[in-house]
């Protein structure tokens, strides 16, 4: 007698399928961004039906939850055994933790950008452990760093194990390519450079300076709508705001704002094109200036800090929207950060031997959204102990040591 069609399901159905749904869900959000993906995109990545996810999770959302969490307990588990009292001296412990979170890293490179940028997305109760988890992953790593580096703060502490996990995820933000024996290297490596860092002091006495809220001013109706849709876009997201709140935050009609953009869609790309153009062009003025490339790494440092304290919300959407930007003007924005990295690439290999250019891209991604991450941690304090915190770990990422 042949089985049933239930019995016969049952038999063909893997075991791990609840595992494939996770993988294949994480990749899907970390690659679409959360509001895009629906449970039909997850389903055909699988090869099952949507009706057939509900038996593992209960919507959309339980199914984002547990790939964002899952990714953070993936650092846990990979640096557990730095709890346990063992034999390995401090630097040995450095060395493994790092090398663990390396290789996480790389393991989930394809769906890491989720963690780094979509688990905003998360409700109160589940961003509260996600935020945990990365606690606990800084804390093991601040425990050889207290016995390697017994003069820093706790502040410090905090940068500077920050600023390793910064440079370890950035790999996820871009998909420049390098053997992955090689790129755990040059992660580690990177990592003991920023652990071995001179760190500036910063300044608690130091006021930052206060920015105006978006209005219309000098500038126009044009400049007003971009930076009340910037604003509006890094405090709510991009999928949150409306044309009616960016016309509403500087008081003009919604009707006013189709005079200039198409949509939404048209002032994202907007903002978008704005950022990389004016990092392109400082480059193309430093690099027509600078006497050697050592100092033309040091300005474009300088230049880019500088930019992103100025203007953290465009730091922070470029960044955290590129997912929401139409495809029509993605290919031309790609290519203009590609050409940028590569810029910042060729000056740091010619101060910079000992890296190769492959190399040598990874370490500027990992510069530049070390910039927004560590900004970020900082609240963007446009002080300058503040700026010369974070050019000195650039700095430390990019150029050689000092003689």
């Amino acid at each position: 007698m042949a089985p049933s069609v239930g019995v016969r399901d049952a038999r063909r159905r893997p075991k791990d399928r609840k595992q494939q749904i996770a993988r294949a869900s994480a990749e899907a959000f970390s690659e679409l961004g959360y509001h895009a993906v629906s449970m039909e995109d997850i389903a055909s990545r699988v090869g099952v039906t949507a009706a057939s996810l509900y038996r593992h999770y209960s919507g959309k959302y339980d199914l984002f939850r547990a790939a964002v969490l899952n990714l953070g307990e993936q650092l846990v588990s990979a640096t557990a055994f730095a709890d346990d009292e063992s034999g390995d001296s401090p630097e040995e412990l450095w060395e493994r933790s790092v090398a663990a979170l390396a290789d996480a890293a790389i393991k989930t490179r394809a769906s890491g950008g989720l963690y780094r940028w979509e688990a905003r997305y998360l409700q109160e109760p589940d961003q509260a452990i996600s935020n945990e988890q990365i606690k606990v992953v800084n804390r093991r790593l601040q425990r050889p760093l207290s016995a390697l580096r017994p003069e820093l703060d706790s502040r410090q502490r905090w940068t500077v194990t920050a600023s390793v996990l910064s440079a370890i995820g950035s790999i996820c933000d871009h998909r420049a390519k390098l053997p992955v024996n090689d790129m755990r290297r040059l992660l580690v490596s990177l990592a003991r450079r920023l652990r071995d860092a001179d760190l500036p002091p910063v300044s608690a006495r130091e006021k930052p300076g206060r920015r105006a809220a978006p209005s219309i001013g000098p500038a126009g109706e044009y400049e007003a709508i971009l930076a009340a849709a910037l604003r509006l876009f890094h405090d709510h997201g991009f999928r949150e705001t409306g044309m009616d709140d960016i016309a509403s935050a500087i008081g003009l009609p919604a009707s006013t704002i189709y005079r200039y953009f198409s949509g939404k869609s048209a002032v994202l790309s907007t903002i978008y094109r704005r950022a990389a153009d004016r990092v392109s062009g400082d480059m193309g003025a430093i690099l027509a200036m600078a006497p050697d490339e050592r100092t033309a790494v040091g300005q474009l440092i300088d230049a880019y800090v500088w930019r992103t304290f100025a203007e953290p919300e465009l730091a922070y959407v470029y960044y955290a929207e590129q997912l929401n930007v139409p495809a029509e003007d993605r290919a031309a924005l790609h290519n203009i950060q590609r050409s940028i990295v590569e810029g910042w690439a060729r000056q740091v290999v010619a101060a910079r031997p000992d890296l190769s250019v492959r190399e040598a891209r990874f370490a500027v991604h990992a510069g530049l959204g070390l910039v927004v991450d560590i900004g970020r941690l900082e609240r963007f304090a446009d002080t300058e102990s503040s700026r010369r915190l974070i050019g000195r770990l650039l700095r430390v990422l990019l150029l050689p040591e000092p003689v």
